[in-house]
């Protein structure tokens, strides 16, 4: 039997996406709202976008899974690519929260009481996204609100989905682990190295040496940072701190795992580094813009409805706000620019290292 030509229309399914706008205020009974078809069409396009995240956000945790990355090789720089096309999708949808803003408060109060209870919280993929990206349910904003199956919450199947995706590794974790495996403080590495202030038996004489140069670089007022440098590197916990502050300065990252972060930022310039330094930078950048889609959502929820409760019974633009606030994951990562030095003060890297970090000749 001859197989159809492909048609546009049925390679894309139109006719069912087309079909899936049904606003609430259209129906029977109902005044019809004409902004209601533009909240529909807006979601709708947040969640087809979220679907080609979690789909990107799949194949590079798929290659920080493997127990060997080669830099050399295609994965890292499709690592990067897939990051990059994740940054793009989210800048896009910061865009978007434009066009729902022609919408005014006063449109939206003509069909916002029929959509009680659902809500954008109850966005699978979103929440998805967050548990993949290693958001952790003890570190959200009112964790409460996340496991409930109640009027508002979840449904079940939902709910057990993003309960399970919780349990499986996340990328901050895979990240890490990727970061603690990276190997340039081999021993051969550093035969010719000449430490300035350790110890030449020391194992983490580069960080004695590039810590004096951080620590004679802070300003009077900005002292205090070397005991936030040992804790983020070495472990070493200031005097006074409380567990809050510690991780505000690291929180998901192992010290380790920091070094080789801090390494790759300060030696980015070597061909070696700069697909690594791309993918760490583009996890941050993710991160921001998670943090400027959290804050357009915050202030188009206070345009819309000032502070009344959500629909979905959280505390509305309240709630928004300690999201924003708390859900950074790579804040690790972006911390590092505190303890950045002059590109002129950089410890001279020994030959045998340097030879690994070029391209081979």
């Amino acid at each position: 039997m001859k197989k159809d030509a492909l048609y546009y229309g049925g390679y894309l399914q139109l006719g069912k996406i087309l079909d899936a706008q049904y606003p609430v205020s259209f129906e029977k009974g109902n005044e019809p709202a004409h902004d209601e078809m533009l909240f529909i069409i807006i979601h709708q396009a947040y969640e087809l976008w979220f679907k080609q995240i979690l789909f990107e956000l799949d194949y590079v945790m798929g290659i920080f899974n493997k127990e060997h990355i080669n830099d050399n090789a295609e994965d890292l720089n499709l690592v990067r690519h897939r990051l990059r096309r994740v940054i793009s999708i989210l800048q896009l949808l910061n865009q978007q929260v434009n066009i729902l803003d022609t919408m005014t408060p006063l449109d939206f109060l003509e069909f916002r009481n029929l959509l009680t209870p659902s809500s954008g919280f109850q966005s699978k993929q979103f929440r998805l996204i967050e548990a993949r990206l290693g958001l952790e349910l003890e570190k959200r904003h009112h964790k409460d609100y996340y496991k409930r199956t109640n009027e508002g919450g979840f449904t079940k199947n939902d709910y057990e989905d993003i309960t399970e995706t919780e349990h499986l590794p996340t990328l901050v974790q895979l990240v890490n682990k990727w970061l603690e495996r990276i190997p340039f403080f081999r021993e051969d590495f550093w035969v010719s190295y000449q430490p300035k202030t350790a110890d030449p038996g020391s194992k983490e004489f580069f960080w004695h040496d590039y810590r004096e140069i951080y620590r004679a670089g802070l300003t009077e007022r900005e002292s205090n940072k070397i005991q936030d440098f040992d804790y983020v590197f070495f472990e070493k916990k200031p005097a006074g701190y409380i567990q809050e502050q510690l991780e505000t300065l690291r929180g998901h990252f192992s010290p380790a795992a920091m070094r080789a972060a801090l390494f790759i930022m300060l030696y980015r310039d070597f061909p070696m580094f700069q697909t690594s330094y791309q993918v760490l930078d583009s996890l941050i950048e993710i991160d921001h813009l998670m943090s400027n889609w959290r804050h357009k959502h915050l202030i188009m929820v206070r345009r819309m409805i000032g502070m009344r409760v959500g629909t979905g019974n959280t505390s509305g633009a309240g709630y928004l706000e300690g999201a924003l606030s708390k859900h950074y994951v790579y804040r690790d990562l972006a911390g590092l620019s505190t303890y950045l030095i002059e590109r002129k003060k950089l410890p001279q890297l020994p030959d045998e290292l340097i030879k690994n970090l070029g391209f081979v000749m």
